[in-house]
Order: C-alpha cells, then sequence, then structure tokens
C-alpha cells in the first residue's frame, strides 16, 4: 500500500500493538504504539459530561507498567457496560445476547460488535442505523459506562511519557460551531497537547481550519486514516475515503520532536 508508518490505536488496549511488535516488521514500515481512550469532559459551561475521544501517542518508548496496569481496569468498566447493554436490548425486545456479540469481538468487545449482531439478525440494515437507533449516547439502548475524565486520560498519558492528542476533532466541534475556541481552550487547560488535523472525514477546508487552530494554540498536529476493518468499510486504512488521505511522513517526524511534557 505504500505506508511507512502505521499507528495501532485501539481503544482502552495495547494488544494489538503487542501481537504487532512481536512479529517481524517488515522492511521500511515503522510500526508506532499508541491507544484511543473514552473520556469524559465536563466543560465550564455545561452540567452534562460528554464522551471524548483521546489519542496517546507513545513516540519514544511504550507505556509504563502502571498505564498498562489502569486500562486493565477500564477493561473491565466496558465488561461491565457490555453486560448492561445487552440486558438493555433484551428489555426492548431485541435479541441480541452477549455472548453473540463475544463471539466477535473476544476479551474487548465493543458497541461495533453489538451493531454487527444487530446487522446480521435484520433488526437495521447497516453498521451507521445499528448505531443511531440503538447505540450512540442519544439512541434507546445506550447504557453509560465508566470512563475516566479528559484531564485524567491526558494525565495517564503524560505521566507514561505520551503526547495526547485529540482525535477527529470535527465530530466534537460541529455540534457547538461557535465554541470551538472555548472547548479547545479548556482542553489545553486540562493538559491537551495535538490536535488531528487529517482525517478520513475532514474536508480540505476543514483540516486546514485545523491547521489554522493547531498554530495559533501551539498544537501538535497528527494524522490518521482512523480505518476500522469492515465496521467502516469505505476507509482504507493509510488512504482514507477514496484517496482523500496523504498524510506526509514530516507530520510523523514533528510529533516525534514534539516536546513529552509529563
Amino acid at each position: 500500500m505504500g505506508l511507512e508508518a502505521v499507528a495501532i490505536s485501539d481503544h482502552d488496549t495495547l494488544a494489538g500493538y503487542d501481537y504487532a511488535a512481536a512479529e517481524p516488521i517488515p522492511a521500511g514500515i515503522e510500526l508506532v504504539c499508541a491507544i484511543e481512550l473514552s473520556t469524559k469532559l465536563r466543560t465550564r459551561n455545561s452540567s452534562r459530561a460528554r464522551t471524548v475521544h483521546l489519542l496517546g501517542y507513545f513516540l519514544r518508548s511504550g507505556p509504563s507498567s502502571e498505564f498498562r496496569q489502569w486500562l486493565v481496569r477500564l477493561q473491565e468498566s466496558r465488561r461491565d457496560r457490555n453486560r448492561r447493554l445487552a440486558d438493555r436490548l433484551q428489555s426492548l425486545g431485541v435479541d441480541v445476547s452477549l455472548a453473540e456479540a463475544e463471539e466477535l469481538g473476544g476479551n474487548l468487545t465493543g458497541r461495533p460488535h453489538f451493531a454487527k449482531v444487530l446487522v446480521r439478525k435484520g433488526y437495521v440494515s447497516t453498521i451507521q442505523q445499528a448505531f443511531d437507533v440503538y447505540l450512540d449516547e442519544s439512541a434507546k439502548a445506550y447504557v453509560d459506562r465508566l470512563e475516566p475524565s479528559f484531564a485524567e486520560g491526558v494525565e495517564r498519558i503524560r505521566a507514561s511519557g505520551g503526547l495526547p492528542i485529540l482525535p477527529h476533532p470535527h465530530r466534537l466541534f460541529q455540534h457547538e460551531p461557535g465554541n470551538t475556541d472555548l472547548l479547545l481552550r479548556e482542553m489545553i487547560d486540562r493538559g491537551l497537547q495535538g490536535i488531528e488535523a487529517y482525517h478520513s472525514e475532514h474536508s480540505p477546508r476543514q483540516a486546514q481550519y485545523l491547521v489554522t487552530l493547531a498554530a495559533r494554540y501551539g498544537l501538535a498536529i497528527s494524522g490518521g486514516s482512523d480505518f476500522h476493518g469492515d465496521v467502516k468499510p469505505d476507509v482504507r486504512l493509510g488512504t482514507g475515503i477514496n484517496c482523500n488521505l496523504c498524510i506526509q511522513r514530516e507530520i510523523l517526524e514533528k510529533l516525534r520532536a514534539w516536546p513529552v511534557k509529563s
């Protein structure tokens, strides 16, 4: 595919990275250790905390054992949520069990695996519809789970030598277009150090706007396809949607040179 570097950034686990790192890496490809966390952010002018994803890039060395132990606790919270989600679906007359989702997701089952079961059993037509109708935060089967605060997620990443970056920021900003600067400043106050300007769902205009924001606030810039396999069939690894991404090597080099603050 012509890729020179791949960052495996699974949700709440380093298992995918560990598996890849144990294998021989093909010549010419750099494997980057990363993770994506689900966190809760409550802004000063809001009474309700919202889910905000957070990337952590470990560009110099792998995360500490303390960070890995913390992830184990997050994974148990996810399993508890899955049990309650299955119960909620059953209460709505939707015959989807935890065992069916775990058959697809194994030890790190999440909502995308429930979505696949919903599609397979004919309750919805697409993965997106499964989220819209049942699984998103505003959908009828959604159940909350214990998630760290945004500030704690940032602190854990930085304490372990990582660089905390806001992924796919358009998803967060599009709901409050007049409060973009306020939201970003609050996240910076909590220790955010970068922003993902280049993403499969960003238009060139959106990407340029995010680059401008990064320059305004002194943030690092990252990019990624946000490849999810058949959960997002339109997104190709490294190149995005219809080859709308071409992330230059210098993005990674600048990230690697960025001061990591604990």
